[in-house]
């Protein structure tokens, strides 16, 4: 079993940046792929990056094509977070972020929701023009 808790949403202006966290808890975070996915209202839940363990102490980033060289997700498993990094945000943006946890491994359904058991509650990031 795997509890995710997201932080650090919040109100920021277009052009700005956040730094979204997901605490987990569990002993084997490490090898997770960890997602984060946004949901605005009336939309779908949509991907947005994952950090997908491969093997050993191999890492993989994929990142949603929206958010590509804006975004950066990362992993700290001595502390059992990941982070997302969001740079020259959008109003169209604005959603709440969820954090997710699945073992993925080499598989092409990273950004498939369906591919995740575990999720948190969500963070609201709010983006204003």
């Amino acid at each position: 079993q795997v509890q995710l808790v997201e932080s650090g949403g919040g109100l920021v202006q277009a052009g700005g940046s956040l730094r979204l966290s997901c605490a987990a808890s569990g002993r084997t975070f490490s090898t997770y792929a960890m997602g984060w996915f946004r949901q605005a209202p009336g939309k779908e839940r949509e991907f947005v990056a994952v950090v997908r363990w491969l093997s050993g102490s191999t890492y993989y980033a994929d990142y949603a094509d929206s958010v590509k060289g804006r975004f950066t997700i990362s992993r700290d498993n001595a502390k059992n977070t990941v982070y997302l990094r969001m740079n020259s945000l959008k109003p169209e943006e604005t959603a709440v972020y969820y954090c997710a946890a699945g073992r993925i491994g080499t598989s092409n359904y990273y950004s498939d929701y369906s591919s995740y058991d575990y999720w948190g509650q969500g963070t609201q990031v709010t983006v204003s023009s």
